[in-house]
């Protein structure tokens, strides 16, 4: 439990990330199967999560440090 406290953004991120880079394999995608990332379902989902991860944990990164700040 302590754990999924401690990442609630970077599992958020990943999950949101996921589900967007699954859509964008649906409705975008890749019409010729030679693009790396969208030609897969798979593929893109990773991606997307990857993203949606590092985007939200950076953001959780720079609020909890600006809050250390802050304090000081």
């Amino acid at each position: 439990m302590r754990f999924l406290l401690k990442y609630k953004f970077t599992l958020t991120g990943m999950i949101a990330g996921a589900i967007g880079g699954y859509l964008y394999y649906h409705f975008i995608g890749c019409g010729s199967g030679t693009c790396s990332i969208t030609s897969q379902p798979l593929n893109s989902t990773l991606y997307g999560a990857a993203m949606g991860a590092l985007i939200l944990s950076g953001i959780n990164n720079h609020q909890t440090e600006t809050k250390d700040q802050n304090h000081e």
